[in-house]
């Protein structure tokens, strides 16, 4: 049985209206047409839905049982239609974002209430995960979009977007001696310990300085936070991206440029590789693809907002 939305509606609009030719002109058929749309109906379904006369018109006892049915596909689909029409003019829709420490923790929700505050009908989920479940969340299906350095590897379900790159610094005891200089150099940094969260740090940072100036002593922690604690009740030093410096300065730290050589953290975005994005998803992408041209400056705007608050 092969029924048309065209058959129901003109059959609804006939009992709506209690008259053939004001059910066409509702419409925009003729009465002709609108008759065969209702001929049509009641010969799929095996029964007359209609009785009919010259003054007047009305469900059969079959139509009566039918008419609610009717209704209800109808409804349905005017709700799915005004459903997608929501998620395209994105009044309505869902992004899942995930990234590490420390984006996760200062230009993360920045980003995130920027977005919002343009499309408020959109619901962004953010998950604060290790890079590594960044990446699986994206190749799982369990995360749309992720952010994370740029050197990690990725297979061909993830498009990556480049981004910007964000200098490294080096946060130290206010004690430490070096902390008194302008800026400090990977040679100074031999004799301390390096307490490090970030992963793959001699892949993605130690391979682009000298190996002469390499530290001596790796201590490896998995949390920005955790580091930075330890190194208020240790001598040692902790190197951050720039973005950290609110999260430094909360800890009472010094935070000071890294030199000889200068190493960035070059950051990306990633996002998983489907036919065709959602609407939220893809308005996402692009905010923040336009927005990574001043990036940097929104960096600085992060830290100024979190102040010293740990």
């Amino acid at each position: 049985m092969h029924v048309t939305l065209r058959q129901l509606r003109a059959f609804v609009e006939v009992l709506e209206t209690a008259s053939f030719s004001e059910a066409a002109k509702s419409m925009h058929l003729s009465q002709a047409a609108l008759s065969g749309l209702i001929r049509e109906l009641e010969n799929r379904v095996g029964m007359r839905l209609l009785d009919r006369n010259t003054r007047s018109v009305s469900p059969s006892a079959v139509g009566e049982v039918f008419e609610p049915m009717a209704r209800r596909v109808l409804s349905d689909l005017d709700e799915a239609l005004e459903s997608l029409g929501n998620l395209k003019e994105l009044r309505r829709g869902l992004v899942r974002v995930a990234a590490p420490e420390p984006l996760s923790c200062t230009l993360m929700p920045k980003l995130m209430a920027m977005y919002n505050s343009s499309h408020p009908g959109v619901e962004v989920r953010f998950d604060d995960v290790p890079i590594d479940l960044v990446l699986a969340g994206l190749q799982d299906g369990a995360s749309d979009i992720g952010f994370g350095p740029a050197k990690v590897v990725v297979d061909d379900s993830v498009d990556v977007h480049p981004l910007w790159a964000d200098p490294l610094r080096v946060a130290l005891r206010a004690d430490d001696p070096l902390s008194k200089g302008a800026f400090v150099t990977w040679k100074d940094l031999r004799e301390r310990p390096l307490i490090n969260y970030m992963p793959n740090f001699a892949l993605n940072v130690l391979s682009n300085v000298p190996p002469r100036h390499h530290p001596l002593q790796l201590v490896p922690v998995h949390r920005v936070n955790t580091a930075l604690s330890l190194l208020k009740v240790r001598q040692g030093a902790v190197i951050c991206p720039s973005m950290a410096e609110p999260l430094v300065h909360g800890f009472g730290l010094k935070f000071l440029p890294l030199a000889q050589p200068e190493v960035s953290w070059k950051i990306a975005m990633f996002v998983r590789r489907r036919a065709s994005l959602s609407p939220a998803v893809e308005s996402f992408v692009n905010f923040t693809l336009n927005l990574a041209s001043t990036w940097e400056a929104l960096s600085r705007e992060a830290g100024r907002d979190a102040g010293t608050a740990i």
